[in-house]
């Protein structure tokens, strides 16, 4: 298996909970933005919520729209499912607030997966899809990577923590992706997760490491792990867990082309392998191979597009030893697992090419969604996977 990517880098209740309704606080007002890059072109907070209640009066019941929960600021976070079938995919995006296509790319698929079309009620029949499009609102709306939490208020929250140092993911000091952190701290939400979907926090797992679970400290990440644990509790299992990134301006190895889109199935190491023995008790629902049948099914659907950008595909980081990502601890609890990661964020490349990479993730969205449904993907052969091109920092000379 390849290690190394760029050249240098390395229940019932629940169920009854989430489908209430859920009165927020008042939010906080939206954020200025920090950079010159035009981001108008995606979609804001009150956006999503008007285009969610369109496209569920469209639908005439096709569609579900649910409060899951509140951000820290107090946002909704939401739900919106769609099909009836028992295989069952979560797919997430905007847990970096910067990162907004995906939830573009959802808003599309909900309104092709309501249709009336044969093959969309085809898929409904087969799947039960439960999208979440902007899971870190307040991070959104201040279009910056961390949540609005300081360690103050997790004290609050949890007060045997008041002598814990704060946890690495927690910044409050200096400039990140041109965003004022020292000002304006925060979490980065996607490394608040934990293989133990039970975890209460615990002063002595404080600061952590990357290569440690992390905690649900976090109102988005308890809201994410919520709606999971609700989806095990009807349905048994997650099938499939999607989330949608944005990643840097990289290239495909042993080219010149610039990366359009990465994707990855490898989060932490195999639970029966000897680098991953620390998490042998997931080893029994672990599934990389069927991961690597999800990716090759994205993958293959952009090849097919032939000499033109949508090829430009590569693997994001592998040998990778993450649990506290929503990726790694939904992955040893059971799920295939898929990373979209397109390029460039709103600091460096603002809603240039928007249209093209929204493009681009609904195309692998819609070709993981269709091969789970007629079962197709589980026909691909997983050792395909490690034929997808690398992703590299520069262009190749040759």
């Amino acid at each position: 298996m390849k290690k190394q990517v760029f050249k240098t880098m390395t229940m019932a209740g629940l169920c009854a909970m989430l489908a209430m309704p859920v009165q927020a606080a008042e939010p906080a007002q939206p954020a200025e933005h920090h950079h010159e890059n035009a981001i108008s072109g995606f979609i804001d907070y009150k956006e999503l919520q008007k285009e969610l209640q369109q496209i569920e009066a469209n639908s005439k019941g096709t569609v579900s729209v649910e409060v899951a929960g509140q951000s820290f600021e107090g946002r909704d976070i939401y739900t919106a499912t769609v099909g009836t079938g028992d295989k069952v995919l979560l797919i997430q995006s905007e847990i970096h607030g910067n990162e907004k296509t995906g939830t573009v790319a959802i808003l599309n698929m909900l309104k092709t997966l309501s249709g009336n079309s044969k093959a969309a009620k085809a898929l409904r029949d087969e799947v039960t899809i439960v999208f979440m499009p902007m899971m870190n609102p307040d991070a959104s709306e201040g279009d910056k990577r961390r949540n609005s939490m300081t360690w103050s208020d997790v004290v609050a929250d949890y007060p045997d923590l008041a002598d814990a140092s704060p946890s690495w993911n927690y910044l409050d000091r200096g400039i990140s992706q041109s965003y004022d952190y020292g000002a304006n701290p925060g979490f980065d939400v996607n490394r608040d997760f934990n293989p133990d979907l039970d975890y209460v926090p615990q002063a002595e797992d404080f600061p952590g490491a990357s290569n440690e679970p992390g905690w649900f400290i976090t109102k988005e990440a308890q809201v994410s792990r919520d709606v999971y644990k609700s989806l095990q509790a009807k349905f048994g299992t997650v099938d499939v867990f999607i989330d949608l990134h944005h990643q840097g301006m990289y290239y495909v190895d042993g080219t010149a082309d610039p990366v359009t889109l990465s994707l990855s199935a490898q989060f932490v190491p195999d639970p029966s392998s000897a680098e991953g023995a620390k998490y042998g008790e997931y080893a029994d629902r672990y599934n990389y191979d069927f991961s690597r049948q999800l990716n090759v099914a994205a993958y293959e659907e952009l090849q097919s597009y032939g000499n033109s950008k949508f090829t430009n595909i590569s693997l994001y980081s592998q040998g990778l030893d993450l649990p506290g990502t929503a990726l790694g601890s939904y992955a040893l609890n059971g799920s295939g697992t898929v990373l979209f990661e397109v390029r460039g964020q709103t600091q460096s490349l603002g809603q240039k090419e928007k249209g093209q990479l929204v493009k681009s993730v609904e195309r692998g969205l819609t070709a993981i969604v269709e091969g789970v449904a007629d079962d197709s993907v589980y026909s691909l052969d997983p050792e395909a996977y490690e034929d997808i091109p690398l992703t590299a920092y520069r262009p190749s000379s040759n």
